[in-house]
């Protein structure tokens, strides 16, 4: 429960720093005087929720139950689902066919990079350890 609250917490400050990082782009970038309150709102609140799901949600690889390939499953299903619904009720992904499947192909192909590149870095610290163990 305490990883799950620290991992929350965490979560939560990493979406608001990308909100506000977004808003001061679109600020500076786009020489914006005005910006729509609840545009601003709804998008903030998305990241935020975002930021949470993606820290929390890795908690799924701790489990020593299941193996790897049901958890890499059972993640992708969950911050896939949890990011569409987000996106489309905001808005970041128009409501069409194209939209989804664009957008699902570009989202595949980011989370098999994180994934691989999580992947290689724990195969590598693995060796490590027991690389280290052998010599003792």
């Amino acid at each position: 429960m305490k990883t799950f609250l620290t991992r929350s917490v965490l979560g939560i400050f990493f979406g608001s720093f990308l909100a506000v990082a977004t808003i001061l782009a679109v600020i500076y970038i786009d020489g914006k005087d005005m910006l729509d309150a609840s545009i601003l709102g709804k998008n903030l609140l998305g990241t935020v929720f975002c930021g949470w799901f993606f820290t929390v949600t890795p908690l799924l690889f701790e489990n020593e139950k299941l193996t790897l390939p049901v958890q890499t499953t059972l993640h992708f299903l969950c911050v896939t689902m949890l990011y569409f619904i987000v996106a489309f009720i905001i808005g970041w992904i128009p409501f069409t066919v194209r939209g989804f499947i664009g957008m699902l192909g570009i989202f595949i192909v980011f989370y098999s990079i994180i994934w691989f590149s999580f992947y290689m870095y724990f195969r590598k610290q693995a060796a490590k350890l027991n690389e280290e163990l052998r010599e003792l």
